[in-house]
């Protein structure tokens, strides 16, 4: 379906970023796993090491990856991180804006900073990436692939998430116009809004078999997401079937969000 592609993930290190890449690979995509180089000791998790077990996965499977530290929200970095993945396969076709933070906190409290800091990751780095990726594209004459993870957060509000909604609101509207822009040079950008998913990133929201069973009991195919849940869309917006699909944003949330009654 992707063979002679070369996909870009950021934030591919674990949940729904790396059930991603391996999604990709699986359709025969060359991938660029990107990931934070900082650990996450809070979380148990070292992205580096992370990383290493995506790219591993995929080679051993018979695909091809490289792991790339970049933080998308840096310039510099999302300019090497672009560089190292036409270094290495030769091309970019899709790019796939994942990496996203989410670190609750009450509103009234919030110190300017986390604001900062989540608008820098969330948005911004989508914004860092998409330029980068689509000069390439546009370059390239080939056309390709923009998929930005946003969320169903940019339709409905949150309590603990004051700084976060706002950039997955961001997210889509940001494809919608870079639809616009680059649609000309063959390029679609498109947006998924996953409802609940079992990641890191709902920890909080999903720790104990409690929450767990009153967030399902919402969604009216009575679970939460798996990872692979979302990358199973990502891979056919990524598609040729998808070729006609831009400026769209794909609620992927099992029915919670219609499910108000």
């Amino acid at each position: 379906m992707l063979k002679g592609k070369t996909a870009l993930v950021t934030g591919a290190s674990r949940g729904i970023g790396r059930a991603i890449a391996v999604g990709f690979a699986d359709a025969g995509a060359d991938v660029v796993v990107n990931y934070h180089a900082t650990a996450d000791p809070e979380l148990g998790h070292d992205n580096t090491a992370d990383a290493a077990e995506v790219v591993a996965e995929i080679n051993d499977g018979g695909g091809q990856a490289v792991a790339v530290a970049a933080d998308v929200a840096n310039r510099m970095d999302v300019g090497n991180l672009i560089a190292e993945a036409v270094h290495h396969f030769g091309r970019l076709d899709i790019l796939v804006n994942n990496a996203g933070i989410c670190p609750f906190h009450d509103f009234l409290t919030m110190p300017e900073e986390l604001w900062d800091q989540v608008q820098a990751v969330n948005l911004k780095g989508v914004f860092l990436a998409s330029q980068a990726a689509a000069r390439v594209m546009v370059a390239q004459r080939c056309g390709g692939r923009i998929i930005s993870i946003s969320s169903i957060s940019a339709l409905v509000g949150g309590s603990l998430q004051s700084h976060y909604t706002p950039t997955k609101a961001g997210v889509h509207s940001l494809m919608q116009s870079l639809a616009i822009v680059l649609g000309p040079h063959g390029i679609t950008c498109n947006s998924v809004m996953p409802g609940a998913v079992a990641t890191s990133i709902n920890g909080d929201g999903l720790a104990t078999a409690e929450q767990r069973s009153a967030a399902a009991a919402r969604i009216p195919l009575g679970r939460v997401a798996d990872p692979q849940d979302i990358a199973g869309p990502v891979v056919f917006l990524a598609s040729d079937a998808a070729a006609y699909v831009n400026g769209a944003g794909l609620l992927v949330d099992g029915g919670l969000f219609v499910n108000l009654q």
